[in-house]
């Protein structure tokens, strides 16, 4: 029995454990009374009325209760679906703030506030109760031995970043125990995996808690992906075995002790409540009108995100609720960033964008979040949502553009020459304004969503029946070649060519001023057998295969992402723009023609060049303490084999041939004056002096 609820305080918000008992906040604006629901070992529910309102904020205290209690709300106000409230006392609520979670929720007829089915639609007003269908927020105690965790700290020019999944990337690995969870995740396999292949950071796709799309489960499938939040504290406990939170951040600690930075892939731009015909998860039912930004009618959501929803960070609350939820996730949990889904509805403000918007600005001033690593997907569904290059420092962006031409110049596309000259330089049109990095543009051939590298040069369409939504999902865009036969071949001259382009594409990428992204599986040449938008494949066709892995690609992936690391000139700070330096009058950046000539504007605009060859050397302006002699010659080649003249050589160094993507083991030659370029192939070579490097 505990003793009665006292008044607590309205901060913080959330079910705070101070050694004696628990004090809950929660903040709803329109509601009449807010209810407490507390289970029991027996899961029987006692309801209780928080007795105290404080600027929106209700709250109690109530003495006794310790970590494990379980709990929800139910919350007492109007429904008035046309002015935007959606109030319903007979939906058990999870705390926005819950660090803990017993499951997900279980699709149910009964999740709905209204009847579904009924004539009038999300007018009607449902009344059967929806707890058997909820989990229980779970109060926690926030005590972790973390012992002398550090944060790795990687600056931008030294990262390489590894997209994965935290069950596709460990479910059919051999040697890992308990598959599918943080603690696979950080286990000695996959962290031995990782420091061999070089990567410096690994970004996981959603952990917050997520739910089930009502239109998967009817189809037998599942939300893979996670891309649905609904608890943004709340590690997804679908992927926690023992159901203790302390195994996210002990996934955290290891992959710190390895050397490897995590960051989230965070979705605060929507909840997996979805339109007006979405279920009553939490926040509709907490306050639907201060939480989401609804439409002149206010029936209706605004749907930038294209998911039904967006969070309206005009209310503080919201933002609140974000920004609480940001740091928590640096402070308890240990790690290192963020990558923002949609971030452009997040910098949406009355629904137009600005790069200066609240959100943004309070991350900025922020002293524990403006010195980890953030990354804006700069785009949504709205009106301007296609925002690259318009954010301000310190975030990176992902860098789409990227992507869609270093593709089309290695298929062939006619014109790309000068596109991928931009890509090479670090995109310094998008992102070369208001002092911001060329670490900027997060470069990658490959994401999540798309086709895997294997993919984009085996097929030339996108193969998603096993999504049943009849091949309609999914973009049409992928800029892949399958080399004359759709899927797996059996001609070793096909496979032969794809081999040697998935190559030219991983040098281009590490050979690429920027930050570099790596989706997970791409080194062993994953497939997902043509789909492009495996969000809801929870099996092996989403998952990475491990027992098909091609170690000579392995293999010429490390050696790349190492040849990146060991020449600073290929990850700089600076912009390259071709300027004179001042300790030697040489330009930064020389574009050069396979004659040795540098290339004319004919040159740029001659549709058929598949050659393109780059000097570069450190920036223009770079100060003595960072600067470093030498210079990297770098030949992209999509034509026939062809004999390129190498700059000559300054300062009485040579230059060596150090990567080369048509050789199966990576050359160490000095090159004379002329070096013969291999069709279809990337080469690097490094200015020596006489003593070697």
């Amino acid at each position: 029995m505990t003793d009665p609820i006292t008044a607590g305080h309205p901060f913080p918000l959330g079910a705070c454990f101070d050694g004696a008992g628990v004090n809950f906040a929660i903040f709803s604006q329109h509601a009449d009374r807010v209810d407490l629901c507390l289970f029991d070992d027996q899961d029987r529910e006692t309801r209780i009325p928080l007795p105290e309102r404080e600027g929106h904020v209700w709250h109690g205290y109530i003495a006794g209760l310790a970590p494990g209690q379980r709990y929800g709300y139910r919350v007492l106000g109007p429904y008035r679906p046309r002015d935007g409230h959606r109030f319903n006392p007979n939906k058990l609520l999870i705390d926005p703030y819950a660090r803990r979670l017993t499951g997900s929720p279980r699709p149910h007829d009964a999740l709905f506030g209204y009847r579904a089915g009924h004539e009038d639609a999300d007018l009607s007003f449902d009344r059967r109760d929806s707890a058997a269908h909820m989990p229980r927020c779970v109060v926690v105690d926030p005590a972790f031995s973390w012992g002398d965790d550090r944060p790795p700290r990687r600056p931008l020019t030294e990262t390489v970043i590894y997209e994965a999944h935290v069950k596709g990337l460990t479910m059919l690995h051999p040697g890992v125990d308990r598959p599918g969870s943080y603690l696979a995740m950080a286990s000695d396999p996959i962290l031995d995996h990782l420091n061999r292949l070089g990567v410096t950071t690994v970004e996981l796709l959603p952990v917050h808690a997520f739910a089930d799309d009502r239109f998967l489960t009817n189809r037998g499938l599942t939300n893979y992906w996670g891309y649905m939040s609904y608890g943004f504290f709340a590690p997804e406990p679908r992927y926690m075995r023992d159901g203790d939170i302390a195994e996210f951040q002990q996934m955290v600690a290891r992959f710190h002790q390895a050397g490897i930075e995590v960051i989230l892939d965070v979705v605060y731009n929507h909840t997996a409540e979805g339109n007006e015909l979405g279920p009553t998860l939490s926040f509709r039912g907490l306050d639907n009108a201060a939480y989401y930004r609804l439409a002149e009618d206010r029936r209706f959501y605004v749907n930038d995100a294209g998911t039904g929803n967006v969070l309206n960070l005009d209310n503080p609350f919201a933002l609140r609720l974000v920004m609480d939820s940001l740091r928590y996730w640096v402070e308890a949990m240990h790690v290192d960033g963020f990558r923002f889904d949609l971030c452009s509805v997040l910098g949406r403000t009355r629904g137009v964008f600005d790069r200066d918007a609240p959100l943004f600005r309070a991350i900025r001033q922020d002293p524990v979040l403006n010195r980890v690593k953030l990354i804006a997907e700069p785009w949504d569904l709205g009106p301007d949502g296609y925002q690259l290059g318009n954010y301000p420092a310190p975030f990176c962006e992902w860098n789409d553009r990227y992507r869609d031409q270093v593709r089309g110049f290695w298929r062939g596309d006619p014109g790309m020459v000068g596109k991928l000259a931009k890509r090479i330089a670090g995109s310094a049109a998008r992102f070369d304004h208001d002092g911001r990095a060329a670490t900027s543009g997060v470069n990658f051939i490959a994401a999540h969503d798309g086709f895997t590298l294997m993919d984009t040069v085996s097929y030339n369409h996108k193969h998603n029946q096993a999504n049943r939504e009849g091949n309609r999902d999914g973009h049409d865009h992928n800029l892949s070649d399958n080399m004359g036969v759709e899927g797996p071949a059996g001609d070793p001259a096909i496979r032969a060519r794809r081999d040697r382009r998935r190559r030219a594409l991983f040098a281009t990428l590490m050979l690429s001023q920027g930050t570099p992204m790596i989706l997970a599986g791409d080194e062993l040449g994953n497939s997902q057998g043509g789909n492009n938008n495996a969000y809801c494949q929870d099996n092996p066709l989403g998952w990475v295969d491990w027992q098909g892995a091609d170690p000579d690609f392995l293999e010429f992936c490390r050696q790349a992402i190492a040849f990146r690391k060991a020449h600073p000139i290929l990850r700089q700070r600076r912009f390259l723009h071709s300027q004179p330096r001042e300790q030697d009058g040489l330009p930064d950046l020389f574009w050069r023609r396979a004659d040795g000539a540098p290339m004319t504007p004919e040159d740029w605009a001659d549709p058929g060049l598949r050659l393109l060859a780059a000097e570069m050397r450190m920036a223009s302006g770079t100060p003595a303490y960072a600067a470093l002699p030498g210079a990297i010659f770098v030949v992209f080649n999509n034509g026939p084999e062809t004999p390129v003249r190498l700059p000559d050589p300054t300062q009485g160094g040579h230059w060596r041939r150090r990567l080369d993507s048509a050789r199966d083991r990576q050359p160490d030659a000095p090159a004379g004056p002329v070096e013969r370029i291999e069709a279809e192939s990337v080469a690097a070579f490094v200015l020596c002096d006489l003593g070697g490097d």
